[in-house]
């Protein structure tokens, strides 16, 4: 749904994005550090990714490859920057975002990233990231507030060579100030999307249970959950109660970009269950710096409004 905004703020969004766009793809600074062995082990071992041909020297130089490759959704990770300036040419997206953040577009969602793979990184090369600006919409009235939808892509090459490239989409929104009833609370603005596929876990979190899916034919779990066994490719569908008990397998600490109705700095995990599956959520009940990799917790549900409850994860003995 389409709305209004003040004129001369979104003719100067408009025109701006339009120079933007037409200055095309700007290349940024090479990676700090070439594609290398460690960090590849590190992304395998959180990801679980276990092929061979990404860590086994032996295995990779008998492979088609001959040698030893990145995974390739590991693009980015060569060429990400922490907070603080970054060196190098400025994205062509930088000034929107800003010039959104200055006109109270302050929240950001992502709503859409494709990749697309032409080779595979081979050890020893600096990747080089370049960023063209390919759309500005809006406005936009959305669940979270009015906002407009930026999209661009990157593309990383190898020299003039490309390797990969995504395409990013978000939503900078201007957060709606939401007043309580007098009977009731705000609604929590982030809310998960339910469907035929998701509806039964859902439900069960409002029964106080954490409900994973499970094939009806082979019996693998899985989450999240999905129309069809990645395994045995059944349709037939069920669910199994899982105790409610993990460990941190994998965490972050989110302190920015700001997150409509959640307080900074906030951890978001990845639980191992016992069960043999691993679940997202938020750890709380404790200081962000006392979270750690194998920290024994336990589901507890979390009323966000009237209406939508959250399983998130606290710490327990072990």
């Amino acid at each position: 749904m389409t709305t209004t905004a003040a004129p001369d703020l979104h003719e100067r969004l408009t025109a701006l994005a339009e120079r933007q766009i037409a200055a095309g793809e700007v290349r940024g600074a090479p990676a700090a550090d070439p594609v290398n062995l460690p960090m590849i082990r590190h992304w395998t071992a959180a990801m679980g990714d276990a092929n061979p041909v990404y860590t086994d020297e032996a295995f990779a130089a008998a492979s088609v490859h001959g040698e030893i490759v990145a995974p390739p959704a590991m693009a980015q990770v060569w060429t990400m920057g922490g907070p603080g300036p970054r060196e190098g040419a400025t994205s062509p997206v930088d000034d929107v975002l800003r010039a959104l953040d200055e006109g109270g577009f302050t929240g950001v969602v992502a709503t859409n990233c494709e990749q697309t793979y032409h080779r595979y990184a081979r050890l020893g090369e600096r990747l080089i990231p370049a960023t063209r600006l390919t759309g500005l919409a809006g406005p936009k009235t959305t669940a979270l507030g009015t906002g407009y939808f930026v999209t661009w892509v990157m593309t990383w090459y190898s020299e003039h060579e490309p390797v990969a490239e995504m395409m990013f989409r978000i939503l900078k929104f201007r957060p709606r100030e939401d007043k309580a009833a007098p009977e009731g609370r705000s609604p929590y603005p982030l809310r998960p999307a339910v469907n035929r596929d998701t509806e039964f876990f859902w439900n069960g979190v409002r029964e106080g249970e954490l409900r994973i899916q499970k094939c009806g034919d082979c019996g693998e779990l899985r989450h999240p959950p999905g129309p069809v066994c990645p395994s045995c490719r059944s349709a037939n569908r069920g669910y199994a109660v899982a105790s409610g008990l993990g460990e941190v397998y994998s965490f972050v600490v989110h302190h920015n970009p700001p997150v409509p109705g959640i307080e900074r700095p906030y951890v978001v995990a990845v639980i191992e269950l016992p069960e043999g599956t691993r679940i997202v959520g938020n750890v709380v009940e404790c200081p962000p710096e006392s979270v750690d990799i194998g920290m024994p917790v336990q589901v507890a549900y979390r009323e966000m409004d009237d209406e939508l409850t959250l399983p998130m994860w606290v710490p327990r003995e072990s």
